[in-house]
């Protein structure tokens, strides 16, 4: 990647040499913060099923080959406190989730078990650790789902009620409270020095970009149909999301992680990341109908899903991160979706893994040009 030497020393450097331990780095998040986090020097461990796809963006990159890559489930806590035991990180990252609504109304145990019961692991394998010769930043990710969604007019900040409709929702907002518990309980700020751990959530909003394969998930879906000239099917067309590039909310977690290290008492706490509220409100076929355009052609169609409830309208308040964390989004909703298209497209031009890497390593170094503007 070109300009090597002034990435390492983004956010400070604080990710140089660095143990970084992320747990669902094969994931689609995952394998895009991974990936910068290798071009940051991070020496990364990861802690996760095998990819949830194939295609994935984990094999795409052939993260393997460049981290510690552990196999492992969070709901195995004595794995995890092992693995966690034997690496000594100082940076841990907690992404491994369930992270689909629709799979939850399938699967509400594995969702709540994997969800809850993994961060609850997390959480006790820190806990066990007991104090380390260095400080450890934890950063548990969760969703702007986490809220109690009224439906209305408002973009949701921190103080706001948590809730959810479905299993998924309610298990990210159960997330935050497990979390707010063990920082109170085992981690509180007003004694750090004893136990020499910063505990903080971010809760993310829809992430797009290139590599998702996922299915039940709007771009991976049009992809497929319109990489096999299929019509697009969408369940709710009038739905809004707080639509975001990838690196956004990536780059929300090093800029928190950054801060935390600066003063745990003031950042160990719940962040929101999302686009800029006065920004496109982006329906669901509004996005849609701009993926076919960066596309180049294709047509999509509603069918809505009667049987399970979606909420249609959710927006996050960033204000206090953009403030309080030096962060702010860099891309519109119509830049996102141009640069999640034209990963796409160079995906399908089968031009080779060292191809699709570099120009993966091309979007991070845009991303961060066009941060700098």
């Amino acid at each position: 990647m070109n300009d090597k030497m002034s990435l390492t020393n983004l956010f400070s450097g604080i990710f140089k040499d660095e143990t970084v331990f992320v747990t669902g780095h094969t994931g689609f998040i995952g394998s895009w913060l991974t990936e910068w986090l290798c071009e940051l020097n991070a020496n990364v461990v990861g802690y996760s099923l095998e990819p949830p796809t194939d295609p994935s963006l984990f094999g795409t990159l052939e993260l393997e080959k460049r981290i510690t890559h552990i196999i492992g489930d969070v709901t195995d806590q004595p794995k995890l406190e092992k693995s966690i035991k034997e690496h000594s990180p100082k940076f841990i990252l907690h992404l491994a989730a369930q992270p689909l609504v629709q799979t939850s109304y399938k699967q509400p145990l594995e969702t709540i078990q994997t969800n809850v019961m993994g961060a609850v692991n997390l959480l006790e394998s820190i806990r066990n650790t007991g104090p380390t010769s260095h400080a450890r930043a934890c950063v548990i990710v969760t969703s702007d789902k986490c809220y109690e969604n009224q439906e209305i007019n408002y973009a949701y900040k921190e103080t706001d009620a948590l809730g959810g409709y479905d299993t998924y929702s309610a298990s990210k907002g159960a997330v935050e409270l497990v979390t707010s518990s063990y920082r109170n309980s085992f981690f509180n700020p007003n004694d750090f020095a004893a136990h020499g751990i910063i505990l903080s959530t971010a809760r993310i909003g829809n992430v797009i970009g290139g590599g998702d394969w996922a299915t039940n998930r709007l771009v991976p879906d049009s992809i497929r149909s319109l990489s096999t000239n299929k019509e697009i099917q969408i369940r709710n067309p009038n739905a809004v999301r707080p639509w975001q590039h990838v690196l956004e909310a990536i780059s929300g977690l090093f800029c928190l992680s950054k801060k935390m290290f600066e003063d745990p008492s003031l950042f160990a706490e719940p962040w929101n990341f999302g686009p800029l509220i006065n920004n496109e409100n982006y329906t669901v076929s509004q996005l849609t109908s701009q993926v076919i355009s960066e596309w180049g052609s294709g047509n999509f169609n509603s069918e809505p899903d009667d049987e399970h409830h979606e909420a249609n309208l959710l927006m996050l308040d960033s204000s206090k991160a953009i403030e309080k964390l030096d962060w702010n989004p860099v891309y519109s909703v119509k830049e996102a979706i141009g640069k999640t298209i034209s990963w796409y497209k160079e995906f399908f031009q089968g031009l080779g893994y060292d191809h699709m890497q570099e120009f993966t390593q091309n979007q991070i170094l845009e991303y961060i040009e066009h941060a700098k503007k």
